[in-house]
């Protein structure tokens, strides 16, 4: 969500929500539409109320997933690094074999799953894992360093809990009930504002206060959205920054440690084909 676009938002609608009262105010009686505004003051507090208390265990369950999330991406991308150290205490082949297949996996992370996230799909199962679990079951458990075949494979299940911590928040944790309970709420807290309309009261001050209202309201609405669609474009967003920070120290370590490593997919992690000899 871009933050230029969020305000643009706020105040477009709350000068939409004043241009209504000013039209509502013009019919509205001297002294308001209530007899008694202190008892339409007391109603209006409970509905206020009930609407903060919502918004405030929605913003709740919103910002634990989007944490969960955002946590889920960077252990995954630390995972990924700590794997490829791993994989040098491994036989030598299998460890080549495995540490390109890191790179390509944290390729297609970046350039393949983010972009189905970003548009709200559920990302595709990430086509290394099983070329890593063939390479790694090649060895078996008859392999000369147990220590780092064991971790190995603790460090490939805290991978995949990561990756599906990522993945959960693409889509949206909020269900759609309580998104209709949110907007019904919100709507009549604004519609009672209305109510308070008076003629011989200045304009000035009403539309402070159904500005002010109606701000609060899209800005709530604008921040649970942006909590729940934590991967959409714009400030605040979560990007691959992690596993792109890994992906460059990987390679970094392949060129300190002259590793050959086989050329087994391109930049955006799709694999390529292997070469013919002669």
């Amino acid at each position: 969500m871009s933050l230029w676009w969020a305000i643009g938002t706020v105040i477009a609608v709350s000068a939409l929500a004043i241009a209504a009262l000013l039209v509502i105010r013009h019919f509205s009686p001297h002294g308001g539409h209530f007899g008694d505004t202190s008892r339409a003051a007391g109603i209006f507090s409970i509905l206020a109320t009930s609407f903060a208390v919502l918004f405030a265990f929605i913003v709740f369950l919103s910002f634990t997933a989007y944490d969960k999330t955002r946590t889920g991406a960077e252990t995954e991308a630390n995972t990924v690094t700590q794997q490829f150290e791993t994989a040098q205490l491994l036989p030598p082949d299998t460890g080549r074999q495995l540490s390109a297949q890191l790179i390509c996996y944290g390729r297609s992370v970046v350039h393949q799953e983010w972009p189905q996230m970003v548009s709200e799909r559920p990302a595709d199962f990430n086509a290394w894992a099983v070329p890593m679990f063939l390479s790694v079951k090649s060895l078996g458990p008859s392999t000369p360093n147990q220590v780092a075949y064991a971790e190995w494979l603790s460090q490939t299940g805290l991978r995949e809990q990561a990756r599906q911590d990522r993945v959960h928040g693409a889509s949206g944790v909020i269900p759609a009930p309580l998104w209709f309970v949110f907007f019904v709420s919100g709507g009549i807290v604004l519609a009672f504002v209305f109510f308070f309309a008076d003629r011989g009261e200045g304009a000035l001050v009403q539309a402070i206060q159904v500005g002010a209202v109606t701000a609060m309201l899209t800005a709530s609405f604008l921040v649970i959205s942006f909590l729940d669609h934590p991967y959409h474009p714009g400030s605040g967003s979560i990007q691959p920054v992690a596993m792109q920070r890994s992906l460059d120290r990987m390679q970094s370590a392949a060129d300190v440690l002259h590793l050959d490593l086989p050329a087994l997919c391109d930049d955006a992690g799709q694999a390529t084909p292997p070469r013919s000899g002669g």
